[in-house]
């Protein structure tokens, strides 16, 4: 889980001292005051980054420049990498992208006071209220999805999912009722225990508040072929593709890479006769995934494969796919299927 912004500056603080102790006459809390005045999103988009809507949240604003990726959090004051352990406030991130001292960071960061940037434009409006359970209860607490009900038709209609897969998820409860025709999807750790959930619906997209990223989770328990996607829908999609195909697990990290995340797929690759496959989206982010699971099956000692999809993602080829099938259909009904002329006999 990311660090709260009093965890993050204090510890940003103690690794800048030195400097700030040549900075003669900036007061401590002159650069508090600058820290506060500068949003980190103003930096990255003066730096070319590009929010990615469909990826972020209302808590975590996802920007990208190229296959460079930084999650903003605590209200635009605080950041962290999820392909790396980088993270910390909007001068650490100066360090972090253009690699200066604290004093340039500094002067960048006192440029840019006053610019703001751009708001997203949100459709769902915010949630209000807290959890006041822990993760497993408010898990429990919710219904699993039956056949007719809005998370089912969610996974069926929209997302082209056939229902022997959303079974095999349920039966493994992976799967939960959410809001307003959301799906739950459950990241659990070794131990079988939730930690989080994906949330995904026709209106919202995000992860459970207080959750932890561990791994989404669907497919044979002594499996040794791990097929890691970046979504839950991606996973169930590349399961259905391949049937549950005999000894896979469909994996999830969540779009993320957590140091937790990191040892579940590092303790999986050092199975006996496993096989690690990337599995991830085709793009920058799914390459650099792919890649991160490369160097952990080079590190292990388990064979390592690249399954790319089709289309972005693994449920936009199932939708291509589905899509093909109707339209097939259709023609058929239309004209009927081609007869076959038998020759003719004389």
């Amino acid at each position: 889980m990311p660090e709260t912004v009093p965890q993050v500056a204090g510890k940003a603080n103690l690794e800048r001292r030195a400097d700030a102790k040549a900075l003669g006459k900036m007061e401590k809390q002159k650069l508090e005051d600058l820290r506060d005045c500068v949003p980190c999103a103003a930096l990255l988009e003066q730096a070319g980054f590009r929010i990615d809507l469909k990826e972020s949240t209302r808590k975590a604003f996802k920007y990208r420049r190229r296959s460079e990726i930084v999650i903003v959090i605590h209200g635009g004051r605080g950041w962290f990498d999820p392909l790396s352990d980088a993270k910390g406030d909007v001068f650490s991130l100066v360090e972090h992208l253009d690699r200066v001292p604290f004093v340039e960071a500094m002067e960048r960061v006192a440029s840019l006071v006053g610019f703001v940037p751009q708001e997203p434009l949100w459709k769902r409006a915010a949630r209000e209220t807290k959890p006041e359970t822990s993760i497993p209860e408010r898990w429990t607490k919710r219904l699993r999805p039956w056949p007719g009900s809005m998370t089912w038709r969610y996974l069926s209609r929209e997302r082209s999912l056939p229902d022997t897969i959303i079974r095999a998820t349920i039966r493994q409860d992976g799967l939960r009722e959410g809001p307003q025709g959301s799906m739950w999807a459950a990241h659990v750790g070794d131990a079988g225990v939730v930690t989080g959930w994906e949330e995904r619906g026709p209106h919202w997209r995000g992860f459970s508040t207080r959750g932890s990223k561990v791994l989404f989770r669907l497919g044979e328990a002594d499996g040794s072929r791990f097929c890691v996607t970046e979504a839950a829908i991606d996973a169930m999609s590349l399961a259905a593709f391949e049937g549950l195909r005999e000894g896979s697990v469909y994996l999830s990290t969540g779009g993320g890479w957590s140091p937790a995340t990191e040892a579940a797929v590092r303790k999986l690759a050092a199975c006996p006769g496993a096989v690690l496959i990337a599995a991830t989206d085709a793009n920058c982010q799914g390459e650099t995934f792919a890649s991160r699971l490369r160097d952990i099956a080079d590190e292990t000692g388990c064979e390592w494969l690249r399954l790319k999809p089709p289309a972005e993602d693994w449920n936009d080829a199932l939708k291509a796919r589905e899509k093909e099938r109707k339209e097939w259909k259709m023609r058929a009904g239309r004209g009927g299927l081609p007869r076959v002329r038998r020759p003719h006999q004389g």
